[in-house]
């Protein structure tokens, strides 16, 4: 086939500009690919994070063009045209917020009518983790123009039911995060970051209220009434990081909290996956969470909350365990429990054999599948 992916790519930094390089990679083997992307993806305005650029090498090299503003639909019928003129079979985005619909939707409507090119949406989410009025209307206008879709979790996929009830789709899990080199070993990492601490637990990802840090630092004080632990906070605040400053300072976890407050490249993820123990994620909302997926390539534990998809990917009492979400009490008990216990090398051993579920050569057949049976 020939495919062209839609969406944001490096240099432009973040989540959905990995995975598109990562899936564009893997589809090439056996496919012509190519990137159709953003000169713009927010307007400075809308962009809480420092820089919208990846200081990070290049993950892959693959055919990318620049196009779409989006804030601009006159580069929305440009970048339509340039994909019609490349003559796709598929042309595939991927969703994760309504304030791309009317882009995404409009280029859909556009490169479908030749009747030659298909189009399929990846749906990260359906419903955003911080909803807004209009978004429900936004997202019925983009699904309106996609032939086909794929969902990563169960959440997602009940999600694109209410949205599509006749939508022809295929459930495929996250695939695994496998881009960020070879796990360190643990000593050699805690070196290198300064860090002396027996015990190590990693927060990671942009920061924002429903990640849920705030309920990991109110459960804090609980951890360390049983044992020391260092908390690494790693990644850049969306918000107000001075709260979560004065909530440290207050709770009396200045010597137990280390915050990098900075956007991690690609070339570092390693080093702080490596360093720790297990990785916590107290989310209130999510679908699913691409740092599971981080976390079991370096073979590491997860301790999550029981919200959307995560209970499906982290396997309880198995690879970490799962809480009720907005409950520190509970958060810490399993923090607890999994260093009295003395639950890490079986968690490991389990991660190694479960992530094996999480292969990109799924995703691949999965979207092969749904066009090879819509002919």
């Amino acid at each position: 086939m020939k495919i062209v992916i839609v969406g944001t790519a490096y240099p432009l930094r973040g989540a959905m500009a990995q995975l598109n390089a990562i899936l564009g990679w893997h589809l090439s083997k056996h496919h012509s690919v190519e990137i159709v992307s953003f000169r713009r993806q927010y307007p400075k305005l809308l962009f809480p994070g420092k820089t919208q650029i990846d200081p990070s090498k290049p993950l892959f090299q693959l055919p990318t063009t620049p196009l779409i503003d989006s804030i601009n639909p006159v580069t929305w019928i440009k970048a339509a045209r340039y994909i019609c003129s490349r003559q796709p079979n598929l042309a595939i985005f991927r969703y994760w917020l309504p304030f791309f619909a009317p882009c995404f939707g409009l280029i859909s409507l556009l490169v479908r009518r030749g009747k030659k090119t298909k189009v399929l949406f990846i749906c990260d989410n359906v419903v955003p983790h911080e909803r807004r009025f209009g978004d429900a209307f936004l997202t019925r206008f983009a699904f309106r123009f996609v032939d086909y879709f794929i969902v990563q979790s169960r959440a997602v996929e009940s999600e694109l039911r209410k949205f599509v009830p006749s939508a022809r789709y295929a459930f495929v899990p996250h695939p695994i995060y496998n881009v960020f080199g070879s796990a360190l070993p643990k000593a050699d990492a805690r070196r290198r970051l300064g860090l002396a601490d027996e015990r190590i637990i990693l927060f990671f990802g942009y920061v924002r209220r429903y990640k849920g840090l705030h309920l990991l630092l109110e459960a804090m004080p609980q951890i360390l009434k049983h044992m020391p632990v260092k908390l690494l906070v790693v990644g850049e605040f969306y918000e107000d990081e001075e709260t979560y400053r004065t909530k440290i300072r207050d709770f009396g976890l200045t010597d137990h909290v280390t915050v990098y407050s900075q956007y991690i490249p690609n070339e570092d993820v390693a080093l702080y996956f490596s360093a720790c123990d297990v990785v916590v994620l107290p989310y209130t909302s999510a679908t699913q969470s691409g740092i599971v997926q981080i976390a079991y390539h370096f073979d590491k534990p997860v301790i999550a909350t029981d919200v959307g998809g995560l209970a499906e990917v982290v396997i309880d009492n198995k690879t970490g365990f799962i809480v009720p979400p907005s409950e520190p009490m509970k958060l810490s008990e399993a923090i607890i429990g999994f260093y009295k216990r003395e639950k890490e090398l079986a968690f490991i051993k389990n991660v190694e054999q479960e992530k094996t579920k999480y292969s990109w050569d799924h995703m691949v057949e999965a979207i092969e599948g749904l066009v090879n049976a819509g002919r």
